[in-house]
């Protein structure tokens, strides 16, 4: 196949998503100050990118395969790619979005933290050994062991691009708010040199040089974020007590300032302590929280990196590091978003950047590291946080482009007879195509709030790709099951989050009571969809190939639980 088919193999899988995605351009408005430049922050900034480009150097000279590139040759032990795993979970979502969050609705943005912790041990215990000892490269591996190849990796490669999408939109989103509050930058500008950086790391060093940024972004995270909660609880003579009493009094003097009168302002100043301030009623509750907490276990990019481990015991490792080192970060950042509540939002100078456009609220995080650390630290923690984003976009766009050149490329149109060095051009041209749609897609997006953005692409990764993926427990699951009842999720997913009040008026600008979907996440529905469609379909098919399918499980099984002929299929 010839480079002009490459290109089009790469353009047709990631031209599905513009439409999607650009149609949601609309109704953004607001736009954040820009910033006086932040001369710590950008000695920090320069620093850290420095560094990063000599890890890709390295990285560049010891990528050698597709093995390599794909999984950094499988040689990852445990405890690190248990810290690259958490360095993942630890994007711009996490880091800049819950604090955001709690800062705004209080209690509520805790459902993000303990939704995205309680998916670890269905991760830990279903599928982590399961998935090293089946998959080569990417999940589609996994689910394509015993089904029909063409229809289950074409599904899993849009699957895969969807949730990237909508993942990556926070991440740029994040990036470019972030670097535009350090530096005075356009925002335009500081989203295009993320883009930039995230391609060469990606180009020249894979998987090599993803991981270890991650595993050196997730150590210095760790180390910022327990200073910045260790000098908020300081602040407040550690008294959890004294913390919340005074961001209930900031938030009902704030409330006070915008012409309540004394009662409601009081109610709102102690709504941040109930629920209720960003779920509004049980049924989104529900959905949201099965969206964080089954969508863990079907994100691409974090599924990728148990090919990176050299077995199953190491695979389990990995989950049990991250599911450590996320428990811990995601405690400490709901005491940083109640400290900007107490610190920042009392502060007129602090606050005033956040008082621009939704999307400015994304910087409470790096807002209470200056109220606590001074700009010195200010300079730290925003090089850090910048850092996270690189980091998790590289990981994304690694396993987006993986989706193009391995499943759909090599394993759909060559029927797996591409050469390596075929697939890693497709690869790397797939790169710098998600690289520009990245760019793009955080143009449009720039006034959402990261930590709902991901939320979205979890309920994708929930609907479409878990289901699917949890068939390798099924011996009578076949491959029209597998792949119509995944579609179902992934379409139904999709829709009823464009038809929600968030897509439909937020961004689309509709009235409230045109909204066809009344929930704020699909999962719900979509992922009940999908399951009960892989069933049906399976138990009606009667197909040759439905008994071919049945008769490979017991082969799975023990592949799957042993390991045995897993060194014959992956080539670490």
């Amino acid at each position: 196949m010839n480079i002009s088919c490459m290109m089009k193999t790469v353009i047709a899988a990631f031209g599905f998503m513009l439409p999607v995605t650009a149609a949601c351009a609309g109704a953004l408005t607001g736009q954040m100050d820009r910033q006086p430049v932040n001369v710590q922050a950008l000695v920090m900034f320069f620093l850290f990118v420095g560094l990063t480009l000599w890890i890709t150097k390295w990285a560049a000279g010891r990528t050698k395969s597709r093995a390599d590139f794909y999984t950094a040759g499988g040689g990852i032990s445990g405890f690190k790619n248990g810290l690259a795993i958490a360095g993942d979970f630890m994007s711009a979502a996490s880091f800049l979005g819950i604090s955001a969050m709690v800062m705004q609705v209080g209690y509520d943005g805790l459902i993000y933290a303990i939704g995205f912790l309680v998916g670890w041990p269905i991760l830990m215990f279903l599928i982590a050994e399961r998935l090293r000892n089946l998959g080569q490269f990417n999940f589609a591996d996994v689910a394509g062991f015993r089904f029909s190849t063409v229809p289950v990796r074409v599904f899993a490669a849009f699957s895969t691009l969807a949730v990237v999408a909508f993942y990556l939109i926070a991440q740029m989103v994040g990036a470019g708010q972030l670097i535009k509050l350090l530096f005075g930058w356009d925002y335009l500008y500081a989203v295009i040199l993320v883009g930039f950086l995230m391609m060469i790391y990606v180009l020249f060093g894979g998987m090599t040089a993803t991981t270890w940024v991650q595993i050196i972004k997730a150590c210095l995270l760790l180390a910022g974020v327990t200073f910045m909660a260790f000098m908020v609880l300081y602040l407040f003579d550690f008294s959890f007590e004294n913390l919340f009493s005074a961001a209930i009094t900031v938030k009902t003097g704030l409330a006070l300032t915008d012409g309540k009168n004394t009662e409601e302002a009081a109610a709102i100043g102690r709504a941040i302590m109930g629920p209720g301030g960003f779920v509004k009623d049980p049924v989104s509750a529900i959905s949201f929280g099965m969206a964080l907490m089954f969508g863990t276990s079907g994100l691409p990019h974090i599924l990728m990196r148990f090919f990176t481990v050299s077995n199953a015991r190491e695979a389990r490792k990995s989950v049990l590091w991250a599911t450590i080192w996320n428990g811990y970060f995601y405690l400490v950042i709901f005491i940083i978003g109640f400290g900007a509540i107490a610190l920042v939002l009392s502060d007129p100078e602090l606050r005033s950047p956040l008082e621009n456009g939704a999307g400015a609220a994304n910087m409470a995080a790096v807002l209470v590291g200056k109220a606590v650390g001074g700009n010195l630290f200010y300079g730290f923690i925003s090089a850090v946080a910048f850092a996270t984003i690189l980091a998790v976009v590289s990981g994304l766009v690694l396993s987006g482009a993986t989706a193009i050149s391995h499943d759909i490329f090599n394993m759909v149109l060559c029927k797996g007879k591409a050469s390596g060095e075929q697939e890693l051009r497709v690869s790397r041209i797939a790169i710098v195509v998600i690289g520009i749609v990245a760019v793009i897609l955080g143009i449009v997006f720039e006034q959402q709030n990261v930590a709902f953005m991901v939320g979205l692409a979890f309920a994708i990764a929930a609907s479409a790709n878990f289901p699917v993926l949890l068939s390798i427990l099924w011996s009578g699951c076949t491959t029209k099951g597998a792949v119509i009842g995944g579609t179902l999720g992934l379409v139904s997913s999709v829709g009823l989050t464009l038809v929600s009040p968030a897509v439909w008026v937020s961004t689309f600008g509709f009235s409230p009571e045109s909204v066809l979907f009344p929930y704020s996440s699909p999962t719900l529905f979509s992922m009940v969809l999908a399951f009960v469609g892989v069933w049906f379909f399976s138990v009606t098919d009667k197909s040759k190939r439905a008994a071919i399918d049945k008769a490979g499980f017991p082969a799975q099984q023990i592949r799957s639980e042993t390991g045995i002929g897993v060194n014959a299929a992956s080539v670490h």
